[in-house]
Protein backbone atom coordinates (compact mmCIF):
# COMPACT_ATOMS: atom_id res chain seq x y z
CA UNK A 1 0.00 0.00 0.00
CA UNK A 2 2.90 2.37 0.70
CA UNK A 3 3.41 2.84 -3.04
CA UNK A 4 -0.10 4.36 -3.44
CA UNK A 5 0.95 7.90 -2.47
CA UNK A 6 -2.47 9.49 -2.95
CA UNK A 7 -4.20 6.93 -0.74
CA UNK A 8 -1.52 7.21 1.94
CA UNK A 9 -1.77 11.02 1.98
CA UNK A 10 -5.55 10.83 2.43
CA UNK A 11 -5.13 8.41 5.34
CA UNK A 12 -2.56 10.68 7.03
CA UNK A 13 -4.58 13.85 6.53
CA UNK A 14 -7.70 12.19 8.01
CA UNK A 15 -5.66 10.53 10.79
CA UNK A 16 -7.28 7.21 9.89
CA UNK A 17 -6.28 4.63 12.52
CA UNK A 18 -7.47 1.78 10.28
CA UNK A 19 -4.21 2.11 8.36
CA UNK A 20 -1.89 1.96 11.39
CA UNK A 21 0.55 -0.85 10.67
CA UNK A 22 -0.25 -0.94 6.95
CA UNK A 23 2.37 1.73 6.25
CA UNK A 24 4.47 4.40 8.01
CA UNK A 25 4.87 8.08 7.22
CA UNK A 26 8.41 9.48 7.26
CA UNK A 27 8.82 13.26 7.41
CA UNK A 28 11.80 14.46 5.40
CA UNK A 29 12.26 17.73 7.32
CA UNK A 30 12.21 16.33 10.87
CA UNK A 31 13.61 12.84 10.06
CA UNK A 32 10.81 11.33 12.18
CA UNK A 33 8.44 8.53 11.20
CA UNK A 34 4.86 8.20 12.41
CA UNK A 35 1.79 6.01 12.18
CA UNK A 36 -1.01 7.37 9.89
CA UNK A 37 -3.17 8.36 12.87
CA UNK A 38 -0.46 10.50 14.53
CA UNK A 39 -2.24 13.34 16.41
CA UNK A 40 0.22 16.06 15.35
CA UNK A 41 -0.59 18.38 12.45
CA UNK A 42 0.16 16.48 9.21
CA UNK A 43 3.27 17.70 7.37
CA UNK A 44 3.18 19.15 3.89
CA UNK A 45 2.63 16.53 1.24
CA UNK A 46 5.98 17.39 -0.34
CA UNK A 47 7.70 16.46 2.94
CA UNK A 48 6.05 13.04 3.27
CA UNK A 49 7.45 9.73 2.11
CA UNK A 50 6.04 6.32 2.90
CA UNK A 51 7.56 3.02 3.98
CA UNK A 52 6.06 -0.46 4.42
CA UNK A 53 7.68 -1.19 7.80
CA UNK A 54 9.19 0.49 10.86
CA UNK A 55 12.42 -1.34 10.08
CA UNK A 56 12.58 0.32 6.65
CA UNK A 57 12.10 3.74 8.26
CA UNK A 58 14.85 3.07 10.75
CA UNK A 59 17.17 1.78 8.06
CA UNK A 60 16.59 4.98 6.10
CA UNK A 61 17.68 7.06 9.11
CA UNK A 62 14.30 8.11 10.55
CA UNK A 63 13.50 8.10 14.30
CA UNK A 64 10.26 6.98 15.89
CA UNK A 65 7.78 9.73 16.78
CA UNK A 66 7.62 10.28 20.54
CA UNK A 67 3.96 11.25 20.30
CA UNK A 68 2.27 8.45 18.35
CA UNK A 69 4.80 5.70 19.17
CA UNK A 70 4.60 3.98 15.75
CA UNK A 71 6.50 0.93 17.00
CA UNK A 72 3.42 0.03 19.11
CA UNK A 73 0.88 0.12 16.27
CA UNK A 74 -0.95 -3.09 15.25
CA UNK A 75 0.99 -5.33 12.90
CA UNK A 76 0.24 -5.52 9.21
CA UNK A 77 -2.77 -7.75 8.54
CA UNK A 78 -1.05 -9.10 5.46
CA UNK A 79 1.26 -11.45 7.34
CA UNK A 80 -1.58 -13.51 8.79
CA UNK A 81 -3.73 -13.40 5.66
CA UNK A 82 -1.14 -14.67 3.19
CA UNK A 83 0.74 -17.93 2.82
CA UNK A 84 3.62 -16.88 0.57
CA UNK A 85 7.28 -16.86 1.58
CA UNK A 86 7.35 -13.22 2.72
CA UNK A 87 4.29 -13.63 4.95
CA UNK A 88 5.66 -16.85 6.42
CA UNK A 89 9.02 -15.16 7.02
CA UNK A 90 7.33 -12.27 8.84
CA UNK A 91 5.42 -14.68 11.08
CA UNK A 92 8.67 -16.45 11.94
CA UNK A 93 10.51 -13.18 12.63
CA UNK A 94 7.62 -12.17 14.91
CA UNK A 95 8.06 -15.46 16.74
CA UNK A 96 11.74 -14.69 17.37
CA UNK A 97 13.33 -17.20 14.97
CA UNK A 98 16.02 -14.78 13.73
CA UNK A 99 17.09 -13.99 17.31
CA UNK A 100 17.29 -17.70 18.18
CA UNK A 101 18.51 -19.26 14.93
CA UNK A 102 19.83 -16.38 12.82
CA UNK A 103 19.00 -15.64 9.19
CA UNK A 104 20.28 -19.10 8.07
CA UNK A 105 17.76 -20.70 10.44
CA UNK A 106 14.96 -18.56 9.02
CA UNK A 107 15.93 -19.47 5.45
CA UNK A 108 16.22 -23.17 6.26
CA UNK A 109 12.71 -23.24 7.71
CA UNK A 110 11.33 -21.68 4.56
CA UNK A 111 13.34 -23.81 2.17
CA UNK A 112 15.16 -20.88 0.55
CA UNK A 113 18.71 -19.59 0.55
CA UNK A 114 19.52 -16.65 2.81
CA UNK A 115 20.09 -14.50 -0.27
CA UNK A 116 16.64 -15.32 -1.67
CA UNK A 117 14.91 -14.47 1.62
CA UNK A 118 16.81 -11.21 2.01
CA UNK A 119 16.00 -10.21 -1.57
CA UNK A 120 12.27 -10.92 -1.16
CA UNK A 121 11.99 -9.08 2.16
CA UNK A 122 13.91 -6.08 0.86
CA UNK A 123 11.70 -5.89 -2.22
CA UNK A 124 8.45 -5.91 -0.25
CA UNK A 125 9.34 -4.40 3.12
CA UNK A 126 12.33 -2.23 2.40
CA UNK A 127 14.40 -4.07 5.02
CA UNK A 128 16.10 -7.43 5.38
CA UNK A 129 15.53 -10.01 8.12
CA UNK A 130 18.26 -8.61 10.40
CA UNK A 131 16.80 -5.09 10.24
CA UNK A 132 13.28 -6.40 10.85
CA UNK A 133 14.48 -8.41 13.85
CA UNK A 134 16.40 -5.38 15.12
CA UNK A 135 13.25 -3.24 14.99
CA UNK A 136 11.44 -5.91 16.96
CA UNK A 137 14.22 -6.01 19.57
CA UNK A 138 13.96 -2.24 19.93
CA UNK A 139 10.23 -2.51 20.56
CA UNK A 140 10.77 -5.26 23.15
CA UNK A 141 13.44 -3.17 24.86
CA UNK A 142 11.05 -0.24 25.06
CA UNK A 143 8.40 -2.42 26.68
CA UNK A 144 10.84 -3.72 29.28
CA UNK A 145 12.24 -0.24 29.98
CA UNK A 146 8.78 1.24 30.47
CA UNK A 147 7.00 -1.59 32.28
CA UNK A 148 9.63 -3.21 34.50
CA UNK A 149 12.22 -2.02 37.05
CA UNK A 150 14.86 -4.31 35.50
CA UNK A 151 18.43 -3.01 35.33
CA UNK A 152 19.30 -1.88 31.81
CA UNK A 153 21.84 -4.66 31.31
CA UNK A 154 19.11 -7.24 32.02
CA UNK A 155 16.76 -5.43 29.64
CA UNK A 156 19.39 -5.51 26.90
CA UNK A 157 19.92 -9.26 27.01
CA UNK A 158 16.24 -10.08 27.59
CA UNK A 159 15.36 -8.08 24.47
CA UNK A 160 17.85 -10.10 22.44
CA UNK A 161 20.76 -7.66 22.09
CA UNK A 162 24.25 -9.14 22.04
CA UNK A 163 25.76 -6.35 24.13
CA UNK A 164 24.75 -3.41 26.30
CA UNK A 165 26.54 -1.06 23.92
CA UNK A 166 24.47 -2.27 20.95
CA UNK A 167 21.34 -1.93 23.06
CA UNK A 168 22.19 1.67 24.05
CA UNK A 169 23.07 2.66 20.48
CA UNK A 170 19.90 1.12 19.03
CA UNK A 171 17.57 2.72 21.58
CA UNK A 172 19.13 6.15 20.99
CA UNK A 173 18.98 5.73 17.22
CA UNK A 174 15.37 4.50 17.09
CA UNK A 175 13.78 6.63 19.82
CA UNK A 176 16.16 9.63 20.04
CA UNK A 177 16.39 9.03 23.79
CA UNK A 178 18.78 7.10 25.98
CA UNK A 179 17.33 4.07 27.81
CA UNK A 180 17.41 6.05 31.06
CA UNK A 181 15.59 9.00 29.49
CA UNK A 182 13.02 6.64 28.01
CA UNK A 183 12.29 5.18 31.44
CA UNK A 184 12.08 8.52 33.23
CA UNK A 185 9.90 10.01 30.50
CA UNK A 186 7.13 7.52 31.19
CA UNK A 187 7.19 8.24 34.92
CA UNK A 188 6.15 5.73 37.54
CA UNK A 189 3.91 3.01 36.18
CA UNK A 190 1.71 0.68 38.25
CA UNK A 191 3.36 -2.71 38.25
CA UNK A 192 2.41 -6.20 39.34
CA UNK A 193 5.38 -7.85 41.06
CA UNK A 194 6.99 -10.46 38.83
CA UNK A 195 4.80 -9.60 35.84
CA UNK A 196 4.89 -7.36 32.78
CA UNK A 197 1.76 -5.35 32.06
CA UNK A 198 1.13 -3.91 28.60
CA UNK A 199 -1.57 -2.96 26.14
CA UNK A 200 -2.13 -4.88 22.93
CA UNK A 201 -3.49 -2.54 20.23
CA UNK A 202 -5.94 -3.58 17.53
CA UNK A 203 -7.85 -2.09 14.62
CA UNK A 204 -11.40 -1.19 15.55
CA UNK A 205 -13.99 -2.51 15.67
CA UNK A 206 -13.35 -5.59 17.77
CA UNK A 207 -16.26 -7.69 19.03
CA UNK A 208 -15.03 -9.60 22.09
CA UNK A 209 -18.10 -11.81 22.58
CA UNK A 210 -17.30 -14.72 20.29
CA UNK A 211 -13.55 -14.24 20.69
CA UNK A 212 -13.35 -14.54 24.47
CA UNK A 213 -16.58 -16.52 24.71
CA UNK A 214 -15.10 -19.29 22.56
CA UNK A 215 -11.83 -19.38 24.50
CA UNK A 216 -13.61 -19.45 27.86
CA UNK A 217 -16.24 -22.03 26.88
CA UNK A 218 -13.66 -24.48 25.52
CA UNK A 219 -10.98 -23.80 28.17
CA UNK A 220 -9.09 -26.89 29.34
CA UNK A 221 -9.02 -26.99 33.16
CA UNK A 222 -5.51 -26.47 34.48
CA UNK A 223 -4.27 -24.92 31.22
CA UNK A 224 -6.88 -22.19 30.72
CA UNK A 225 -9.46 -20.36 32.78
CA UNK A 226 -11.80 -17.36 32.81
CA UNK A 227 -11.22 -15.38 36.00
CA UNK A 228 -12.31 -11.88 37.02
CA UNK A 229 -13.21 -10.80 33.50
CA UNK A 230 -10.03 -12.12 31.90
CA UNK A 231 -8.94 -15.16 29.92
CA UNK A 232 -5.83 -16.75 31.38
CA UNK A 233 -3.65 -19.58 30.07
CA UNK A 234 -0.25 -21.17 30.41
CA UNK A 235 2.29 -20.79 27.61
CA UNK A 236 5.08 -23.14 26.57
CA UNK A 237 7.88 -20.94 25.25
CA UNK A 238 11.40 -21.47 23.82
CA UNK A 239 13.28 -20.52 27.00
CA UNK A 240 10.74 -21.49 29.64
CA UNK A 241 7.06 -21.08 30.32
CA UNK A 242 4.66 -18.29 31.11
CA UNK A 243 1.15 -17.31 32.09
CA UNK A 244 -0.84 -14.78 30.06
CA UNK A 245 -3.82 -12.87 31.40
CA UNK A 246 -5.81 -11.16 28.63
CA UNK A 247 -8.58 -8.67 29.41
CA UNK A 248 -10.83 -7.04 26.79
CA UNK A 249 -11.17 -3.25 26.98
CA UNK A 250 -12.91 -0.92 24.51
CA UNK A 251 -9.70 0.38 22.93
CA UNK A 252 -7.11 -2.31 23.69
CA UNK A 253 -6.50 -5.75 25.17
CA UNK A 254 -4.91 -5.67 28.59
CA UNK A 255 -2.06 -8.19 28.73
CA UNK A 256 -0.31 -9.32 31.89
CA UNK A 257 2.59 -11.71 31.31
CA UNK A 258 4.42 -13.74 33.95
CA UNK A 259 7.50 -15.34 32.37
CA UNK A 260 10.19 -17.61 33.75
CA UNK A 261 12.65 -16.11 31.24
CA UNK A 262 12.29 -12.57 29.90
CA UNK A 263 13.90 -13.57 26.61
CA UNK A 264 10.48 -15.03 25.81
CA UNK A 265 8.70 -11.66 25.98
CA UNK A 266 8.59 -10.97 22.23
CA UNK A 267 7.43 -14.51 21.47
CA UNK A 268 4.76 -14.39 24.18
CA UNK A 269 3.37 -11.10 22.86
CA UNK A 270 3.35 -12.43 19.31
CA UNK A 271 1.46 -15.56 20.35
CA UNK A 272 -1.10 -13.61 22.36
CA UNK A 273 -1.75 -11.33 19.40
CA UNK A 274 -2.11 -14.34 17.15
CA UNK A 275 -4.44 -16.08 19.62
CA UNK A 276 -6.80 -13.09 19.57
CA UNK A 277 -6.35 -12.32 15.85
CA UNK A 278 -5.44 -8.73 16.73
CA UNK A 279 -3.68 -7.88 13.47
CA UNK A 280 -6.79 -8.47 11.36
CA UNK A 281 -8.32 -5.66 9.30
CA UNK A 282 -11.99 -5.90 10.35
CA UNK A 283 -13.16 -3.10 8.05
CA UNK A 284 -11.86 -4.82 4.92
CA UNK A 285 -13.20 -8.18 6.07
CA UNK A 286 -16.65 -6.92 7.00
CA UNK A 287 -16.95 -4.85 3.82
CA UNK A 288 -16.36 -7.98 1.76
CA UNK A 289 -18.87 -10.07 3.74
CA UNK A 290 -21.50 -7.32 3.54
CA UNK A 291 -21.61 -7.73 -0.24
CA UNK A 292 -23.72 -10.83 0.41
CA UNK A 293 -27.25 -9.58 1.25
CA UNK A 294 -27.92 -12.67 3.39
CA UNK A 295 -24.79 -12.19 5.49
CA UNK A 296 -24.89 -8.39 5.71
CA UNK A 297 -27.46 -8.20 8.59
CA UNK A 298 -25.25 -10.43 10.76
CA UNK A 299 -22.22 -8.24 10.10
CA UNK A 300 -24.14 -5.01 10.71
CA UNK A 301 -25.54 -6.34 13.99
CA UNK A 302 -22.13 -7.03 15.56
CA UNK A 303 -19.19 -6.02 13.35
CA UNK A 304 -15.56 -6.76 14.08
CA UNK A 305 -15.68 -10.46 14.89
CA UNK A 306 -12.29 -12.13 15.07
CA UNK A 307 -11.26 -15.76 14.64
CA UNK A 308 -10.22 -17.24 18.01
CA UNK A 309 -6.93 -18.97 17.27
CA UNK A 310 -4.31 -20.70 19.43
CA UNK A 311 -0.90 -20.20 21.01
CA UNK A 312 0.21 -23.74 20.10
CA UNK A 313 -0.85 -25.40 16.85
CA UNK A 314 0.08 -28.94 17.94
CA UNK A 315 -1.96 -28.53 21.11
CA UNK A 316 -4.97 -27.39 19.14
CA UNK A 317 -4.71 -30.32 16.70
CA UNK A 318 -4.79 -32.75 19.62
CA UNK A 319 -7.79 -30.97 21.10
CA UNK A 320 -9.57 -31.01 17.73
CA UNK A 321 -9.30 -34.79 17.65
CA UNK A 322 -10.54 -35.05 21.23
CA UNK A 323 -13.52 -32.89 20.23
CA UNK A 324 -14.62 -35.03 17.31
CA UNK A 325 -18.34 -35.92 17.58
CA UNK A 326 -18.60 -35.04 21.28
CA UNK A 327 -19.91 -32.06 23.24
CA UNK A 328 -17.75 -29.12 24.30
CA UNK A 329 -17.90 -30.35 27.90
CA UNK A 330 -16.79 -33.86 26.94
CA UNK A 331 -13.90 -32.52 24.88
CA UNK A 332 -12.74 -30.43 27.85
CA UNK A 333 -12.91 -33.49 30.10
CA UNK A 334 -10.82 -35.62 27.75
CA UNK A 335 -8.23 -32.85 27.39
CA UNK A 336 -8.09 -32.26 31.15
CA UNK A 337 -7.30 -35.94 31.72
CA UNK A 338 -4.39 -35.75 29.28
CA UNK A 339 -3.12 -32.60 30.99
CA UNK A 340 -3.31 -34.08 34.49
CA UNK A 341 -1.56 -37.28 33.44
CA UNK A 342 1.07 -35.93 31.06
CA UNK A 343 1.31 -32.13 31.38
CA UNK A 344 4.22 -30.31 33.04
CA UNK A 345 3.16 -28.77 36.40
CA UNK A 346 3.45 -25.00 36.82
CA UNK A 347 2.86 -22.69 39.76
CA UNK A 348 0.16 -20.02 39.48
CA UNK A 349 -0.19 -17.95 42.66
CA UNK A 350 -2.81 -15.74 41.00
CA UNK A 351 -5.30 -18.41 39.98
CA UNK A 352 -6.10 -21.98 39.12
CA UNK A 353 -3.66 -22.81 36.32
CA UNK A 354 -1.67 -25.94 37.08
CA UNK A 355 -0.05 -27.38 33.93
CA UNK A 356 1.38 -26.81 30.49
CA UNK A 357 -0.42 -28.79 27.80
CA UNK A 358 1.73 -31.88 27.02
CA UNK A 359 3.81 -31.62 23.86
CA UNK A 360 3.75 -34.23 21.04
CA UNK A 361 6.95 -35.96 22.26
CA UNK A 362 5.37 -36.61 25.65
CA UNK A 363 2.04 -37.71 24.17
CA UNK A 364 3.73 -40.01 21.66
CA UNK A 365 5.01 -42.09 24.57
CA UNK A 366 1.63 -42.64 26.23
CA UNK A 367 -0.14 -46.01 26.38
CA UNK A 368 -3.15 -45.89 24.01
CA UNK A 369 -5.06 -48.22 26.33
CA UNK A 370 -4.97 -45.54 29.00
CA UNK A 371 -7.15 -43.26 26.87
CA UNK A 372 -10.88 -43.29 27.66
CA UNK A 373 -11.72 -42.98 23.97
CA UNK A 374 -13.23 -45.22 21.28
CA UNK A 375 -10.58 -47.41 19.63
CA UNK A 376 -10.79 -45.53 16.31
CA UNK A 377 -10.28 -42.21 18.09
CA UNK A 378 -7.26 -43.61 19.93
CA UNK A 379 -5.73 -44.55 16.58
CA UNK A 380 -6.43 -41.07 15.23
CA UNK A 381 -4.84 -39.41 18.26
CA UNK A 382 -1.77 -41.63 18.50
CA UNK A 383 -1.09 -41.34 14.75
CA UNK A 384 -1.38 -37.57 14.96
CA UNK A 385 1.00 -37.15 17.89
CA UNK A 386 3.50 -39.60 16.37
CA UNK A 387 3.50 -37.62 13.11
CA UNK A 388 3.98 -34.36 14.99
CA UNK A 389 6.74 -35.81 17.16
CA UNK A 390 8.77 -37.27 14.27
CA UNK A 391 8.37 -34.14 12.13
CA UNK A 392 6.52 -35.77 9.25
CA UNK A 393 3.64 -33.39 9.99
CA UNK A 394 4.39 -29.73 10.72
CA UNK A 395 1.76 -27.33 12.01
CA UNK A 396 3.91 -24.27 12.59
CA UNK A 397 3.26 -20.61 11.91
CA UNK A 398 5.29 -20.91 8.70
CA UNK A 399 3.57 -24.07 7.46
CA UNK A 400 2.25 -24.26 3.94
CA UNK A 401 -1.52 -24.35 4.50
CA UNK A 402 -2.41 -26.56 1.53
CA UNK A 403 0.41 -29.00 2.23
CA UNK A 404 -0.61 -29.26 5.89
CA UNK A 405 -4.21 -29.98 4.82
CA UNK A 406 -3.06 -32.78 2.52
CA UNK A 407 -0.96 -34.42 5.21
CA UNK A 408 -3.73 -34.18 7.78
CA UNK A 409 -6.25 -35.73 5.36
CA UNK A 410 -3.87 -38.66 4.88
CA UNK A 411 -4.05 -39.54 8.59
CA UNK A 412 -6.69 -42.03 9.78
CA UNK A 413 -9.80 -40.44 11.26
CA UNK A 414 -9.29 -37.02 9.71
CA UNK A 415 -12.19 -35.64 7.70
CA UNK A 416 -13.02 -32.22 6.28
CA UNK A 417 -14.34 -30.78 9.58
CA UNK A 418 -11.23 -31.64 11.62
CA UNK A 419 -8.84 -30.51 8.88
CA UNK A 420 -10.61 -27.19 8.32
CA UNK A 421 -10.97 -26.33 12.01
CA UNK A 422 -7.21 -26.93 12.41
CA UNK A 423 -6.55 -24.81 9.30
CA UNK A 424 -8.73 -22.02 10.69
CA UNK A 425 -7.61 -21.89 14.30
CA UNK A 426 -4.15 -23.51 14.38
CA UNK A 427 -2.68 -22.61 10.98
CA UNK A 428 -4.45 -19.24 10.79
CA UNK A 429 -5.87 -19.58 7.27
CA UNK A 430 -8.46 -16.76 7.02
CA UNK A 431 -10.27 -18.63 4.24
CA UNK A 432 -10.73 -21.95 6.07
CA UNK A 433 -14.36 -23.03 5.76
CA UNK A 434 -16.37 -25.51 7.85
CA UNK A 435 -19.04 -26.46 5.32
CA UNK A 436 -19.91 -29.65 7.24
CA UNK A 437 -20.16 -28.10 10.72
CA UNK A 438 -23.64 -28.65 12.17
CA UNK A 439 -23.88 -25.18 13.72
CA UNK A 440 -22.77 -23.50 10.50
CA UNK A 441 -25.20 -25.53 8.39
CA UNK A 442 -28.07 -24.81 10.78
CA UNK A 443 -27.37 -21.08 10.56
CA UNK A 444 -27.12 -21.34 6.77
CA UNK A 445 -30.55 -22.97 6.52
CA UNK A 446 -32.10 -20.25 8.69
CA UNK A 447 -30.64 -17.58 6.42
CA UNK A 448 -31.83 -19.33 3.26
CA UNK A 449 -28.37 -20.48 2.18
CA UNK A 450 -27.83 -23.94 0.63
CA UNK A 451 -27.72 -26.80 3.15
CA UNK A 452 -25.66 -29.42 1.33
CA UNK A 453 -21.88 -29.04 1.77
CA UNK A 454 -21.12 -28.87 -1.96
CA UNK A 455 -23.78 -26.28 -2.75
CA UNK A 456 -22.97 -24.33 0.41
CA UNK A 457 -19.25 -24.22 -0.48
CA UNK A 458 -20.07 -22.98 -3.98
CA UNK A 459 -22.34 -20.26 -2.58
CA UNK A 460 -19.67 -19.20 -0.06
CA UNK A 461 -17.12 -18.55 -2.81
CA UNK A 462 -18.27 -14.91 -2.77
CA UNK A 463 -16.95 -14.58 0.80
CA UNK A 464 -13.39 -15.46 -0.13
CA UNK A 465 -10.73 -14.86 1.14
CA UNK A 466 -12.52 -14.33 4.48
CA UNK A 467 -14.66 -17.46 4.88
CA UNK A 468 -13.22 -18.20 8.35
CA UNK A 469 -14.73 -14.87 9.49
CA UNK A 470 -18.05 -15.72 7.84
CA UNK A 471 -18.05 -18.87 9.98
CA UNK A 472 -17.81 -16.69 13.12
CA UNK A 473 -20.87 -14.68 12.03
CA UNK A 474 -22.81 -17.86 11.26
CA UNK A 475 -21.89 -19.46 14.58
CA UNK A 476 -23.05 -16.30 16.34
CA UNK A 477 -26.66 -16.94 15.35
CA UNK A 478 -26.77 -19.77 17.92
CA UNK A 479 -27.23 -19.13 21.64
CA UNK A 480 -24.20 -21.21 22.60
CA UNK A 481 -21.76 -20.27 25.39
CA UNK A 482 -19.00 -19.81 22.80
CA UNK A 483 -20.84 -16.72 21.57
CA UNK A 484 -21.14 -14.96 24.91
CA UNK A 485 -18.71 -13.39 27.35
CA UNK A 486 -18.84 -15.32 30.64
CA UNK A 487 -20.23 -13.57 33.68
Amino acid sequence: MHTDTERCVRAVQSKDARFDGWFFTAVLTTRIYCRPSCPVVPPKVANMTFYPSAAACQQAGFRACKRCRPDTSPGSPEWNARADAVARAMRLIGDGVVDREGVPGLAARLGYSTRQIERQLLAELGAGPLALARAQRAQTARLLIETTPLPMADVAFAAGFSSVRTFNDTVREVFALSPGELRSRRGKQPRTPGAISLRLPFRAPLNPTNLFGHLAATAVPGVEEWRDGAYRRTLSLPYGHGIATLTPWPDHIGCLLSLTDLRDLTIAISRCRRLLDLDADPVAIDDQLRTDPLLAPLVDKAPGRRVPRTTDAAEFAVRAVLGQQVSTAAARTHAARLVTAHGTPVDDPAGGLTHLFPDPDRLAALDPESLALPRSRRTTLTTLVSSLADGSLRLDIDSDWDQARSRLMALPGFGPWTVEVIAMRALGDPDAFLATDLGVRRAARELGLPSTPAAFTARAAAWRPWRAYAVQYLWATDDHPINNLPA
